[in-house]
């Protein structure tokens, strides 16, 4: 990727960080006109390095690219202050499509993340459950989808086991679902975890 963008804006400086924590004093330190940000960094969620970023430098454009799903993750992204969100299923072209629009002051927002924006802006009511969950509730669904055990969680996401299962207790509330084998089936068929 870095070599396609390097090819399409001749003279591009480009940085490069390993976690969301090395990334976040990038954005912030360092003049950059465009951040891309992945939601699967290690160390922290990528969704909140974009609420970082954007606290500290609003007018800087956050591109997210994510192997998530458009429909799980770019409505989310957008609500946070993302200017736009390319799958990495997308292909080159739109990539660079996408970076084009945002260092031109523009967005990038696909047709169907369109759809799904005008969806939630009249109130969709077809929309699916896990759409209603915070930031840190979807990760917690994701994590018990996954089998982690509320102390593994607590553990992961440097959090108290009662935090943890108020969390649990929040997304069964929200989403009508009462057991983790009920919570784990939906997220496997709305392609929450694999």
């Amino acid at each position: 990727m870095i070599a396609l963008l390097k090819e399409r804006f001749t003279g591009v400086e480009i940085g490069e960080a390993e976690d969301a924590k090395t990334g976040l004093q990038f954005a912030i330190n360092e003049e950059w006109h465009l951040v891309m940000a992945d939601i699967g960094l290690p160390g922290r969620s990528g969704l909140e390095m974009i609420q970082d970023i954007k606290r500290e430098k609003p007018s800087l454009p956050v591109l997210v690219i994510s192997g998530h799903a458009e429909k799980d993750y770019g409505l989310r992204s957008l609500k946070l202050g993302a200017s736009g969100f390319v799958s990495k299923s997308s292909g080159s072209e739109t990539l660079m499509a996408a970076v084009e629009k945002l260092l031109k002051g523009g967005r990038y927002i696909s047709p169907s993340l369109a759809e799904q924006l005008a969806g939630a802006v009249i109130g969709d009511r077809n929309a699916d459950a896990h759409e209603n969950l915070s930031n840190r509730e979807l990760e917690v669904l994701k994590l018990i989808a996954m089998g982690q055990t509320i102390k593994e969680i607590s553990i992961g996401l440097a959090l108290s086991e009662k935090t943890v299962a108020t969390y649990r207790s929040r997304i069964a509330e929200k989403m009508s679902l009462t057991s983790n084998v009920e919570l784990t089936r939906y997220a496997m068929r709305h392609g929450l975890v694999e």
